[in-house]
């Protein structure tokens, strides 16, 4: 007897058509993405902390350049200040402050800043409005920030020296105007060697410094803010009283007591003009330190504290007016 073997059944070779079949499944989904658990896959190990920042370093020739020339000029003074010439403490220097001629220093180097000042200020603005709002090509804006930028730094000999070639009696200027116009500028009773022939002098460089921090301030002014007040029916004149001079009132305070600032420390300038005749504090100041008749340096180092704590309250008051004025900035 044969025995044929044949193959098991199985549902795959089973007499089916083709056609008939079912075909087997395919997986062309996206597979759902698992969460990954924490901590099952390796972290790379945490960097050891530098016991030094090295961003700090950026900064050290600041810190360096303020302790040297900053800090430490300011705590000599005062420590000098409170001595007499033995090194003994005293407080004479400081009552000394109080006498007519010294007094009489301070007022007339406050008057002559606050003078200078309001007229950068003044000047000033009148010229960054022109500039900046008053539709000047833009090569005007260009080059005036440019000479703005060079000219608030051009001060001391050479700036007098300029104005007296320009303003003195015999200057190109005075000169002109008498040859030309018949006006003899000096017949008026003005003199460069006076309180506002140095106004005037000052003028030269407190005006560009005026331009350029008046600057950002008027490029503030949003014309959304215009449009707004148009709409609403306000005339020009209303815009710059309700709108526009609010705005601008904190930077334009701000940049006076800039203005005074700078004026009040000015030594050089009014020296080289007047010498030793026009008696602001920086040149009693002088005199004081490097004089052969009045000679007290302690002297000198309280009326340089004195100086130091105006300039101090100027340019707080100008950084809480800063302050308020880039509110409208941003």
């Amino acid at each position: 007897m044969t025995v044929v073997e044949t193959e098991p059944h199985s549902p795959a070779s089973a007499s089916v058509p083709n056609s008939s079949r079912p075909s087997a499944p395919t997986f062309n989904a996206p597979l759902p993405s698992l969460p990954i658990v924490e901590g099952s896959r390796p972290q790379p190990a945490p960097r050891p902390k530098s016991l030094m920042n090295w961003d700090w370093l950026g900064v050290l020739p600041f810190f360096l350049f303020a302790i040297l020339f900053l800090i430490g000029p300011i705590l000599y003074l005062v420590k000098g200040s409170f001595q007499n010439p033995a090194g003994d403490f005293t407080l004479e220097n400081f009552i000394s402050l109080a006498t007519p001629n010294i007094m009489a220093a301070y007022s007339l180097s406050l008057r002559l800043s606050l003078a200078a000042a309001c007229l950068g200020a003044i000047a000033g603005l009148l010229v960054g409005y022109a500039i900046i709002l008053g539709g000047l090509p833009r090569w005007v804006r260009t080059a005036f920030m440019t000479f703005s930028g060079v000219a608030s730094n051009f001060a001391g000999i050479p700036l007098a020296f300029a104005f007296i070639a320009t303003l003195g009696r015999l200057g190109l200027v005075t000169v002109l105007l008498r040859d030309m116009f018949g006006f003899n500028l000096y017949g008026t009773g003005f003199s460069l060697f006076s309180f506002w022939g140095l106004a005037i002098t000052y003028l030269y460089f407190q005006l560009p410094l005026m331009v350029l921090i008046i600057t950002p301030a008027l490029d503030g002014l949003k014309g959304e803010w215009r449009e707004a007040a148009e709409i609403l029916g306000a005339t020009r004149r209303q815009y710059w009283q309700m709108v526009a001079l609010p705005v601008l009132t904190p930077s334009i305070l701000g940049c006076f007591l800039l203005l005074f600032a700078n004026a009040f420390g000015t030594l050089v300038t009014v020296y080289a003009l007047t010498g030793s005749s026009f008696g602001v504090v920086p040149i009693v100041l002088y005199q004081q330190i490097q004089g052969n008749v009045l000679y007290n340096p302690n002297l000198g180092y309280a009326l340089a504290v004195g100086m130091v704590a105006i300039m101090a309250v100027t340019n707080t008051l100008y950084l809480i007016l800063r302050s308020r004025a880039e509110r409208w900035q941003k």
